[in-house]
């Protein structure tokens, strides 16, 4: 990402916020895994979505006065420190390369924003993201008042969630070429773990083809914890335990998406382990990869993610009345009643797709003023129907046990959709092509 991005962002951020007024953006810190070691640090998305900065505990400040100001709060050089656990910027090298006007050490940020703040209207920041930083903030705000008379505390609070949300939302065109490069590299996770599979490999052996994979291709980090599912176990939908062996006639569900310079990718694909469907669950992979198809053909400017979602579902609860899994008519199963969900929902129970981004489950309104909310050109979501069939389901045996999902990346374009994620299999035959080595 150049930097003239990050300065862009920061400028649409100010032009939006109220005059006289001052935005905090807190970065994230360093979360204790076990006595004295850490987790990897990840950097909170919505300060990395300003700054590219990717050290903990840092503050950025936007300040909306009679001019506008940047300034930078991180940690400052300390060659000991610095021997133990990596090189720091610094706070002036640090606001040099991020074109801001200032740097400061993190040690003087509540003596430097309490006179930042003094005399300022309106402060923004995003609220309830973190105890700590609501806590720090508030205390900032109170120190000025208990300054006496001549004090000006903030009188006005407002979440920056309501501007920075909406940036993040629809991507540029830097954003989208990293996730398709995100999106590359998953697939050839994807296809290596079903060249991988045969009966007798234990699960956590496929999550390892598709970790090595995405660190191979310059992804250190998985978007989110792997889950690699074989059999009954894809009935399970955030298993993760990924420890059982995969048997002979298992499908496998595997849900798995890389992180590439913050961007996420998010991908499931499902198949059989020996290489051939059975005749069940080639059914019901198709009416699957069926309902995913006619939902995408709703996805474009002015339509909305419901529109495409009551596809998918109307493609399911028919192909799953016509199979004998449900009974009575499409209305009947689509219907709920009070208390009591839809019949179609004990076999595809959660929604079509979510925004995709510097998070998962990116940030995002669905709804505006209470109404879906249209698409737009720039939108990245992600189109994921499923089936699953618990193995205590009342209906035929051949069924039971069989979960399948099928995932991909798509971008919304000026005047419709492109799935960036194709390089996948997921028909049929590509997937038994690939497995069988033709």
């Amino acid at each position: 990402m150049s930097l003239a991005e990050y300065q862009q962002r920061i400028e649409n951020v100010l032009s939006q916020m109220a005059d006289n007024s001052v935005a905090i953006i807190a970065a994230a810190s360093e979360q204790t895994r076990s006595n004295d070691t850490e987790y990897p640090f990840r950097q909170d998305s919505d300060f990395f979505y300003l700054t590219g900065f990717n050290e903990p505990d840092a503050f950025l400040v936007l300040s909306k006065k009679s001019e506008t100001s940047r300034y930078l709060f991180c940690r400052a050089k300390d060659k000991f420190a610095e021997i133990w656990n990596g090189r720091r910027a610094g706070p002036e090298q640090a606001s040099q390369n991020l074109g801001l006007e200032q740097g400061f050490a993190i040690e003087t940020f509540d003596a430097e924003v309490q006179q930042i703040l003094n005399g300022v209207e309106t402060i923004y920041w995003l609220q309830g993201k973190s105890k700590q930083v609501d806590k720090r903030i508030f205390n900032l705000v109170q120190q000025i008042r208990d300054q006496g008379k001549l004090s000006l505390p903030p009188y006005r609070m407002f979440d920056l969630r309501q501007i920075m949300h909406e940036m993040r939302l629809v991507k540029s065109n830097a954003e989208l070429e990293i996730m398709q490069q995100a999106a590359d590299i998953s697939c050839k996770a994807h296809k290596r773990a079903m060249q991988r599979s045969q009966a007798g490999v234990m699960e956590y052996q496929l999550e390892a083809d598709i970790l090595h994979e995405f660190a191979q291709h310059g992804a250190r980090f998985a978007a989110y914890n792997t889950i690699v599912a074989a059999g009954d176990n894809a009935c399970i939908l955030h298993y993760t335990e990924n420890a059982d062996r995969i048997e002979d006639g298992d499908l496998v569900l595997i849900d798995a998406g890389c992180e590439l310079h913050g961007y996420a990718a998010d991908i499931t694909r499902t198949f059989p382990a020996n290489g051939k469907f059975t005749p069940a669950q080639a059914k019901l992979y198709q009416l699957t990869l069926d309902a995913q198809l006619a939902s995408m053909q709703y996805l474009k400017p002015g339509n909305t993610l419901k529109q495409a979602t009551d596809v998918a579902v109307e493609v399911i609860t028919k192909g799953l009345i016509k199979l004998g899994l449900l009974t009575g008519s499409l209305e009947q199963n689509l219907a709920s009643e009070e208390g009591k969900p839809a019949a179609y929902r004990q076999f595809f129970m959660h929604g079509l797709g979510h925004w995709l981004g510097l998070d998962v489950h990116d940030v995002g309104l669905y709804k505006v003023a209470g109404q879906d909310r249209p698409l737009e050109a720039g939108m990245v979501l992600t189109v994921e129907p499923g089936i699953y069939v618990a193995q205590d389901a009342e209906v035929d045996e051949q069924w039971r046990g069989i979960g399948i999902r099928i995932e991909d990346n798509v971008i919304i374009t000026q005047d419709g959709y492109q799935v960036i994620t194709d390089a996948a299999p997921k028909t049929i035959s590509e997937i038994e092509a690939l497995m069988q080595g033709k």
